[in-house]
């Protein structure tokens, strides 16, 4: 959520900014005569109080004196009737206030290009040469189709479209590509492994913001104590820090997890339906870090970096994308796209995306820290990316290293949670 500063005093320009960002347009004239009301009643709030305070006063004189107080009681309990509404009415204004930024997206920083949609988000490097191979090369889905390792109909039969079944060999390299990137992102870049939650609820989900604006592509339990299924193990992880004053020395705090992801996709009708891109399910390793405004551009940079290894070590080509403004996601202020070389697409196809939420997503959570300089607490900066995505990783493994006779040699980092085994045949 955005600092309230900006809706009172720099409405205009804000708007502004906004307006680059996926073409969002607040609502000027909502958030001026809500504001206008609240300076109202918080005017004559104060004006209560004061009145309240200054018969009070006068009670006590009366009463010293042997007066009668009657009339100045009188007046003091009218008083404090209408400043119990007005009250009432300050505090379901700023309820109110709250509810229309909730659903406004974050500022995009400084460094971001200004664009409409992804032709003008920016290249900023490339790693590695996409293979020439002397054969047709096949996609993933007829890949993985010998005996039946990746099926879509048995999952269709057993939970709906945009679901898979994996089996044999094709599930242990899945396995083997989760248990690898833990290890890496835990015994060389220094995360804590976290086994969290697959389900929250809604103070988890509006903490992070996928809640209010995004529940239609939010899978959910039902009845009054709604949980929500996790569409990344972004949401647990970050919560953790929710309302919480974390000590300084800790930071930058650094975990990871391995989760089932669950996404409705309500908005991508008729996108990917071929194989494992787009799923319902699917899994991922998540990184998450919780850090001070001073460190967390330096932490995007260190964050983006760790995704990347994955892929280098992988022996994965990939190009990092910084995202423009129109391309961005809700609770972005910057973000780095990596995308994997997929040769069945002739293409890159997004693998990881790591993005710096500056205190936007903190000031929902109320996530704070201890600055040391001024001994009070101040909001955290936040920041997450896929390090990386399981499915499409495994995706780009078995296409960039399939053979002509169909195999997939297996990448020698995999080879030690594959019982060795150098290639599926």
């Amino acid at each position: 959520m955005l600092d309230p500063v900006l809706f009172r005093n720099k409405l205009a320009e804000t708007a502004e900014l906004l307006r680059a960002k996926r073409g969002f347009v607040i609502d000027v004239a909502a958030f001026e005569a809500v504001e206008a009301e609240r300076k109202r009643i918080q005017t004559r709030t104060q004006e209560l109080q004061n009145l309240r305070n200054t018969r009070s006063k006068a009670i006590g004189i009366a009463k010293g004196k042997g007066e009668d107080t009657a009339a100045l009681m009188a007046e003091v309990a009218s008083i404090g009737d209408e400043l119990k509404a007005s009250e009432q009415r300050q505090a379901e204004l700023l309820a109110e206030i709250e509810t229309l930024a909730l659903n406004v997206p974050n500022l995009p920083h400084e460094s971001v290009p200004v664009g409409s949609d992804e032709h003008r988000n920016a290249e900023q490097h490339r790693w590695g040469t996409p293979k020439s191979f002397a054969f047709a090369v096949k996609d993933h889905v007829d890949l993985g189709a010998r005996k039946g390792w990746l099926d879509a109909e048995t999952a269709a039969k057993l939970s709906g479209a945009r679901f898979t079944v994996l089996r044999g060999e094709l599930a242990r390299l899945h396995r083997a590509l989760a248990q690898f990137m833990l290890d890496l992102h835990t015994q060389e870049h220094g995360y804590l492994e976290t086994n969290v939650p697959l389900m929250v609820n809604a103070a988890s989900m509006r903490g992070t913001g996928q809640l209010p604006k995004f529940e239609e592509d939010l899978f959910a339990t039902a009845g009054d104590d709604r949980r929500y299924l996790i569409p990344t193990s972004e949401v647990p992880l970050t919560n953790i820090v929710r309302d919480e004053i974390v000590a300084a020395e800790t930071l930058p705090l650094r975990m990871t997890a391995h989760s089932m992801c669950f996404r409705a996709e309500a908005g991508s009708a008729g996108r990917d339906t071929r194989g494992m891109i787009r799923q319902h399910q699917f899994e991922k390793v998540e990184l998450v870090s919780i850090t001070t405004p001073a460190q967390s551009y330096d932490e995007h940079e260190r964050m983006t970096r760790c995704a990347e290894v994955v892929l280098e070590k992988l022996g994965l080509p990939y190009r990092r994308m910084l995202l423009c403004t129109g391309d961005m996601g809700f609770g972005a202020s910057k973000t780095y796209d990596l995308e994997v070389w997929l040769p069945s697409e002739n293409k890159y196809r997004e693998i990881s995306s790591c993005s710096n939420c500056e205190s936007f997503q903190a000031r929902r959570m109320q996530a704070r820290f201890r600055n040391p300089e001024t001994g009070k607490p101040e909001l955290v900066h936040t920041l997450n990316g896929s390090g990386v995505a399981v499915g499409r990783a495994m995706i780009a493994v078995i296409e960039n290293y399939q053979n002509e006779d169909g195999s997939i040699t297996v990448p020698e980092v995999l080879r030690k949670y594959m019982g060795g085994a150098e290639r599926i045949a």
